[in-house]
């Protein structure tokens, strides 16, 4: 009797928590509707692959071959035209068949590990929930100058005679090349903007986690379980963009490198007029890019930073029990004296909002001296060292050692193909 007491709590703390999240998910899931991404029911998925059919494999392949306008004036033709709309095709459709199949086996609420918020505390919840409502404007702030810029650029090359179809050909096709440009741009970067907000929930965990390792009087396996729970969920996460990441790095790549080899080669025309739309979809490919990398490194730096919390931790907690020991005066007023010596508020000021609870030189109270011994925050600790968290491709950490490395792997090729083509070595 007292189970199923206890089952319906749980079933009714889930229910209350799924109604309240519904309504802050209510803008994501008219914006997945309104850009044909939802596949809630096998109407929209109908819909939603005819879209995609349409504006990333149609328009485009239309567009490069029925206005190819060979005859053109030079301003008006398109050299680079092949690279950009393959470059921006291949990781769209990459984008949504990782979003399609994010939406179908998941569900938005627990894709978002929105139905795990209940769990967590409510400066979490808050904050998270401000997150998800920032993630529409993080999103614009990316689409709409790359699409800005792309709609000054069809609207004059249509207008100044870019083709020989009649005016409302004109103006048809050049609706229809923007809308599979914004289409396929705002595919890329929705994947790219819920992976940093799914990123940005984990380091709100591990802020938590920092505040009840350091201020609250727990006990080790509190911690252990804790711990244990976020490694999980972070293997969660890359799991599921492990796929994406990778395939979206090398198909980046890709294109920079046939970028670069097309415009180092002997009487390239470099104009505006020629390479800017080429150079915008770099651009916006690049930045989605270092969204992905970056949240990537965030999480894993802040995950890893841990160890050398829980380190000054038990550092802090020895000195305060040796200094105990020593000199028989309450850990409290010892606490007083450490926290004037090394937390200063001109020390404070210099260092300005770069420390959070995770990464900071401040000295750690030891309220739990008195619960756990030195045998237990030593195997904590050693568990940190031996157990290191983050997000990983295949079983590689994409750390700061990673972005170094794929830096230097991208500066080699680079290297490589302009000695191949203008002859730098």
């Amino acid at each position: 009797m007292a189970d199923e007491d206890e089952a319906l709590e749980n079933k009714t703390v889930l229910v209350r928590s799924g109604s309240h999240m519904y309504d802050e998910l209510r803008s994501f899931r008219t914006w997945f509707k309104w850009m044909c991404v939802d596949q809630s029911n096998p109407s929209s998925a109908c819909l939603s692959w005819f879209v995609f059919s349409l504006l990333t494999v149609v328009v485009p392949w239309l567009s490069h071959y029925l206005l190819a306008c060979s005859e053109c004036d030079a301003d008006h033709s398109r050299t680079y035209d092949c690279v950009t709309q393959l470059s921006m095709s291949s990781v769209a459709a990459l984008s949504f068949i990782c979003l399609s199949r994010f939406n179908k086996k998941y569900g938005l609420r627990r894709f978002l590990f929105l139905d795990k918020l209940c769990d967590e505390s409510e400066t979490v919840r808050n904050c998270y929930t401000q997150q998800l409502n920032r993630s529409t404007k993080i999103l614009f702030f990316f689409v709409l100058p790359c699409f800005v810029a792309e709609s000054t650029y069809k609207i004059w090359w249509y207008s100044t005679g870019g083709t020989q179809i009649p005016f409302l050909g004109n103006v048809i096709a050049c609706i229809l090349e923007l809308s599979s440009w914004f289409y396929r741009t705002v595919v890329f970067f929705l994947v790219c903007v819920l992976f940093r907000l799914i990123c940005y929930l984990q380091i709100l965990r591990l802020q938590d986690f920092a505040q009840v390792l350091i201020h609250v009087d727990s006990d080790v396996e509190s911690v252990l379980r804790e711990h244990l729970r976020i490694r999980r969920h972070l293997r969660i996460i890359s799991h599921r963009f492990r796929v994406f990441i990778l395939w979206a790095l090398i198909f980046i790549t890709a294109s920079l490198f046939a970028s670069l080899l097309l415009t180092t080669r002997p009487n390239a025309d470099l104009r505006i007029y020629k390479s800017g739309e080429l150079a915008l979809c770099s651009v916006s490919l690049l930045a989605g890019l270092m969204i992905l990398l970056r949240s990537a490194t965030r999480i894993t730096h802040k995950a890893q930073s841990v160890t050398c919390l829980a380190a000054k931790w038990h550092a802090c907690a020895t000195i305060d029990s040796y200094h105990w020991a020593e000199t028989e005066f309450p850990p409290a007023a010892h606490q007083v004296d450490c926290n004037n010596g090394y937390n200063g508020s001109s020390d404070a000021e210099d260092v300005g909002d770069e420390e959070d609870e995770l990464d900071n030189t401040k000295f750690v109270p030891s309220y739990a001296n008195s619960t756990i011994s030195f045998q237990k925050r030593q195997a904590l600790v050693t568990y940190f060292e031996s157990n290191r968290a983050g997000v990983t491709i295949y079983g590689f950490m994409l750390d700061r050692t990673s972005l170094h490395t794929i830096f230097g792997i991208e500066l080699t090729l680079m290297l490589w193909l302009l000695g191949k083509t203008v002859g730098v070595s």
